[in-house]
């Protein structure tokens, strides 16, 4: 996937890459901590 990523860099930009690369390394991190939130809103209503 990486080759991918490093293909990418000539063609639309260094700054653009880096923004795509840390987006997509976070986006799991963040569903974890979407779900955490909704679990907790969930225990404080019971």
């Amino acid at each position: 996937m990486e080759e991918i990523w490093i293909q990418w860099i000539p063609e639309i930009g260094f700054p653009v890459m880096v923004t795509f690369y840390l987006l997509h390394r976070i986006e799991g991190k963040l569903d974890m901590v979407i779900a955490s939130i909704h679990t907790l809103a969930d225990e404080m209503n019971r």
